[in-house]
């Protein structure tokens, strides 16, 4: 199984968490949300060959963290996988959208010397900038869109850019992420438990994920975790990585 968004730092006991996933030979996408946590998450995987940890800068702290942005870029040389970073529209961070886009460009930018990184995507309430941002670095890494709530216009837009999407239960529990989930092409969709935030069961999670995306698609569970796992390995071919 394959889960490409979580939060392994913040579970409440991430080394047991982690000893289960490497017993069941699940691969992790493990996000951080600032520079400074980066360091220790990344020594909780450091003998799990199936975990990679992700460098962020989650937009939901940008108001009171973008200083560290200078360790982000210092941090960066460290790993391929970028995340959890993008932006977040809501009332409750409005005060700072200004200073995440500007710390989204930044990061984009820096990025944009190379063209292997892998990104993992926060777009709440602000899918359309965030394409406008990805719009000007085409061809500099994959970008992975988490949980994506944005309109149908703003999804066609998405994928006509190559976007790819990471999709869990929440996302295939309403009208509104299936219906998303049934445009997006089979071949560029992974799923995600964003534990703990939906939740710390993250093997019991991604189990029903493809339960549930094995209906919306019309298959067995067995040819959904086939293509999911041929994404996967397309996904790391296609941006060079390990």
């Amino acid at each position: 199984m394959i889960d490409f968004h979580c939060h392994l730092d913040l579970l409440n006991t991430p080394e047991i968490v982690v000893e289960k996933l490497r017993a069941s030979r699940t691969y992790v996408l493990s996000v951080t949300t600032t520079p400074r946590a980066f360091p220790k998450t990344a020594k909780l995987a450091k003998d799990a060959d199936r975990i990679r940890t992700a460098l962020g800068l989650h937009p939901q702290l940008v108001g009171e963290r973008w200083r560290e942005i200078s360790l982000f870029e210092t941090l960066l040389p460290e790993t391929r996988y970028i995340g959890e970073i993008g932006l977040d529209g809501g009332k409750d961070f409005s005060d700072s959208f200004d200073k995440q886009k500007e710390v989204f460009q930044s990061i984009l930018q820096m990025c944009s010397k190379h063209s292997e990184h892998i990104f993992s995507i926060h777009s709440r309430h602000a899918a359309s900038p965030v394409l406008d941002h990805l719009e000007r670095y085409l061809g500099r890494g994959i970008p992975v869109l988490h949980w994506f709530t944005g309109s149908e216009k703003e999804l066609d837009r998405a994928i006509e850019l190559g976007c790819w999407f990471s999709v869990g239960e929440p996302m295939l529990k309403s009208k509104k992420g299936i219906k998303n989930i049934q445009k997006i092409p089979k071949g560029r969709i992974l799923t995600e438990t964003d534990a703990p935030f939906t939740g710390s069961e993250i093997i019991s999670s991604l189990n029903q994920a493809e339960i549930l995306l094995s209906n919306v698609w019309g298959e067995t569970k067995v040819s959904t975790s086939k293509q999911l796992r041929k994404n996967f390995v397309k996904l790391l071919d296609s941006s060079s990585l390990d």
